[in-house]
């Protein structure tokens, strides 16, 4: 973070604010706990490139962004990726004399005399963002192409081998170095999953990206042994067993993150695939909003959560974001007048002050067992990773009317869905309507980028394509009852945004993912409807007359504002 005094002296000198001003946001940040840079990047008061460069002319120095500069290799490396991580320091060009770098504290200077003696030249300092130093990061992670084609040189046998063979060749330096390089692009990438599928001819190297899986590499056959049975060290699995399913588990530590992986190794007619979940243990939980709820939701999740028994069950597809949603609520929830306790499979997120334990089916520790102990430790708010059968429900029902606030997520196409799932396992209608709360089904799409969306207008093709897939009477009246449009606007006049592709989203249009959400609230008339085993339909028409905002309309209020397209509501809800 920038200098404070250097921040106030830039602003008022270039009469940004007054000194009235500045006093007065000084006294906010201080008392809202913010360094002033922070404080004023949050509040959108001054964007971060301006601020830069307002305090690189107060200090006289020259200021640059690097946000879309390409360094030529030799100039980057001249400053390791270590200190150019901890110290913010980039080498961006090379004169004669001296090389260029771009910092964000140009106050370092014991780093810029060590960087001297060490490369015999002078510097030429300028100031540069944060934000900056990151995009130039990613250039010291080699394309994954050029990286393999230089360990692959070196043979590497792909034919059956002895357990202590194979140990061998995954201590071998080119297969480590493979390895580490494909984990450590994987988590600069932002990748969810990484895929290692072998073919009759190679290895093919996909990464989950927001929910869509990339062709990332494709990797010589000979490479497929020596890459297997790395993993299979890291993970401690069984370097010769080459036919029975294995899972595994190891992480990546560093003072940047702490990276699970999940790995999953099956064999196919070609050799293993081996899927690998990424988990960021270091990640910090989103709160509901930055999770994507609007206010009608969040004040409904807000108003049941508060009640001291029931059921706040989370529905969606596997990997719709369930367990995030989940956890976000816990995180409101931890406080320390209660006992919070969990059963997971996975544990995604280490939480403090949260008694957290993993499922293990192999010494009989599931769910349904866990649950039960989980109540002898004198809980007052349960979570169970997933309801997956009819003994975990039974315990869960009885858990929420014994007075205990119970959190759990079912696989569902819906919110509406959740309760015939139930009833399918053997509960009662009358306990379903009595103990379940509210239930929040969901999807992830993936957010549009800022910086290449464009606005567009529906044509009467797209429309009529449309209203083969939904209602537009009722989508209309939606919008209009929420005021995201006026009464007199039609479909045809409506502002919705499509991803065009630019350099700082990877040319996809799509930059991180957000959540588009459904909240059944069980009311009083929707309890009556589930006692009298109503039709879906018909609890699905008193939720909406109550307020209940569709999935896919709430994608479409998130559409119209700019968050994502309505091609990927459609993706993610129709389809």
């Amino acid at each position: 973070m920038l200098n404070q005094d250097k921040i106030t002296q830039a602003l008022q000198a270039s009469s940004v604010l007054t000194e009235e001003q500045s006093k007065r946001i000084q006294a906010e940040a201080k008392n809202k706990k913010f360094l002033l840079e922070e404080y004023l990047l949050t509040n959108n008061i001054i964007s971060e490139n301006k601020l830069y460069e307002l305090v690189a002319n107060q200090i006289k120095i020259p200021f640059i962004d690097l946000k879309n500069t390409v360094i030529r290799k030799d100039i980057l490396l001249a400053i390791p990726e270590p200190i150019a991580q901890t110290h913010g320091i980039i080498a961006f060009d090379k004169t004669k004399d001296a090389i260029k770098i771009a910092t964000i504290d140009p106050d370092d200077l014991q780093t810029f005399e060590f960087i001297e003696k060490k490369f015999n030249i002078k510097l030429e300092i300028h100031l540069t963002t944060p934000s900056s130093i990151k995009e130039v990061i990613k250039q010291y992670h080699k394309s994954l192409r050029a990286e393999f084609e230089a360990l692959t040189h070196e043979e590497i046998s792909s034919e059956e081998a002895s357990g202590e063979k194979l140990e061998q060749l995954a201590e071998d330096v080119p297969v480590v170095r493979m390895v580490d390089t494909l984990l450590e692009y994987a988590i600069f990438e932002r990748a969810s999953d990484i895929h290692i599928e072998p073919s009759e001819t190679d290895v093919i190297v996909r990464y989950r990206i927001d929910g869509v899986l990339h062709d990332v590499m494709t990797l010589p056959k000979n490479v497929q042994a020596g890459l297997t049975a790395r993993i299979k060290i890291l993970s401690n699995l069984k370097l010769d067993e080459h036919r029975l399913p294995q899972d595994g588990r190891f992480k990546i530590k560093t003072s940047e993150y702490e990276v699970s992986f999940r790995v999953s190794i099956i064999p196919v007619f070609t050799g293993e695939k081996i899927v690998m979940r990424l988990l960021h243990e270091s990640a910090q939980v989103l709160t509901l909003e930055q999770l994507g709820f609007q206010n009608h939701p969040l004040e409904t999740i807000k108003r049941n959560i508060e009640k001291p028994h029931g059921m706040i069950l989370v529905t969606g597809p596997t990997g719709s974001g369930k367990t995030t949603t989940l956890y976000s609520i816990m995180h409101m929830l931890n406080k320390p007048e209660v006992n919070i306790s969990t059963i997971e499979d996975p544990i995604e997120y280490r939480m403090p002050r949260i008694n957290q334990s993993q499922v293990s089916p192999r010494i009989g520790f599931s769910f349904a067992n866990g649950l039960r102990s989980l109540l002898r430790q004198d809980p007052d708010i349960i979570m169970v990773g997933e309801i997956r059968d009819t003994e975990t429900a039974e315990i869960a029902i009885h858990s929420a009317m014994t007075g205990h606030l119970v959190l759990s997520t079912l696989h569902t196409n819906d919110a509406i869905g959740t309760l015939p799932r139930l009833s399918q396992m053997g509960i009662p209608s009358f306990l379903i309507s009595s103990t379940v709360n509210i239930v929040v089904g969901q999807r992830l799409v993936r957010k549009l980028c800022p910086n290449c969306m464009t606005p567009y207008h529906l044509s009467k093709t797209n429309i009529d394509d449309l209203g083969k897939k939904i209602n537009t009477d009722k989508l209309l009246q939606t919008l209009i009852k929420f005021k995201i449009i006026k009464s007199n606007e039609g479909i045809d006049k409506i502002s919705f945004y499509k991803a065009v592709g630019c350099k700082q989203c990877g040319q996809d249009g799509y930059k991180g993912r957000l959540g588009i959400y459904e909240i059944l609230e069980v009311s009083p008339e929707i309890a009556d409807l589930i006692l009298n085993k109503s039709s879906s339909d018909k609890i699905e028409e008193q939720a909406i007359d109550q307020g209940m905002i569709p999935m896919f309309y709430d994608g479409i209020i998130k559409a119209i504002k700019g968050s994502t397209s309505l091609e990927e509501i459609i993706r993610v809800t129709k389809e």
